[in-house]
């Protein structure tokens, strides 16, 4: 049931949605004067949650800030990788990297350097229409292919969402009774909830690393400062995705 909700909630909380159902509204509304003021807000709102600056600024302040692991030597037992970093190909039955592919991709690297010796990947489907499209599986698949042996691999393909992923995860560690220091690797914005999740399960020997960041360089370039972005759009609706989500797995003792 909270899998499902999860995904309603994501539906309602874009900024794009609010915009849409304000508009709508503005239509319906028999109130003097009320239609304009409500367009106005919708313009307002759309503008701010579409503006490069006011983004930024606001993964600015959630992305938490780390040492940079990848120009140490640091040697870790396993890189605990969550899910999230692409989508299913149902013709080709292969999976196609997206955004957050970058967690997978910088830790091959660090193994190849000897730096961590095992991949621990854990994600499942997070889709309500295709539930046996098992994410873990298919990266399974793409590192055989790219020669990285079954012992250095441990795949959890159970999980829907970021609790699931830490317990079921510990589980697996735990009957293989594989210890030792371990990389959490996951998105800037998504390593907050995440590191919490972990640790309330039970791990203790663990390093945040950070991937794909959004906020960078802070600028003040014309173009950044006031023109409107889709990306910006779509990227604000990621941030408040992962709010909401902190603040529930806080109130269910997730975290």
């Amino acid at each position: 049931m909270f899998f499902f909700l999860s995904k309603i909630l994501g539906f309602l909380i874009s900024p794009l949605v609010w915009v849409f159902v304000l508009f709508l509204y503005s239509f319906k509304t028999k109130v003097e004067g009320r239609p304009k003021k409500i367009r106005i807000t919708a313009l307002v709102i759309l503008y701010l949650c579409s503006n490069s600056f006011v983004v930024d600024e606001c993964f600015r302040q959630w992305e938490p800030t780390t040492p940079d692991y990848y120009l140490m030597d640091t040697k870790y037992e396993g890189a605990i990788i969550l899910g999230g970093i692409g989508h299913i190909d149902q013709r080709l039955q292969k999976l196609d990297f997206g955004w957050g592919a970058d967690r997978l991709f910088q830790i091959l690297p660090l193994y190849y350097k000897g730096r961590v010796n095992k991949f621990i990947f854990t994600g499942g489907s997070g889709s309500i229409e295709f539930p046996n499209d098992k994410e873990g599986v298919y990266v399974k698949k793409y590192l055989k292919a790219v020669t990285i042996p079954d012992s250095a691999m441990i795949i959890e393909s159970e999980s829907k969402n970021t609790y699931e992923n830490a317990v079921f995860t510990k589980k697996m560690l735990d009957s293989l009774k594989i210890k030792g220091n371990f990389l959490l690797v996951t998105s800037a914005y998504h390593m907050p909830r995440s590191l919490a999740v972990f640790k309330k399960a039970g791990f203790t020997n663990l390093t945040p690393y950070l991937t794909n960041r959004v906020s960078g360089v802070r600028r003040y370039t014309p173009d950044h400062l006031f023109i409107p972005n889709p990306d910006a759009l779509f990227s604000l609706q990621i941030l408040i995705h992962e709010w909401l989500g902190y603040i529930v797995y806080k109130i269910k003792g997730y975290a």
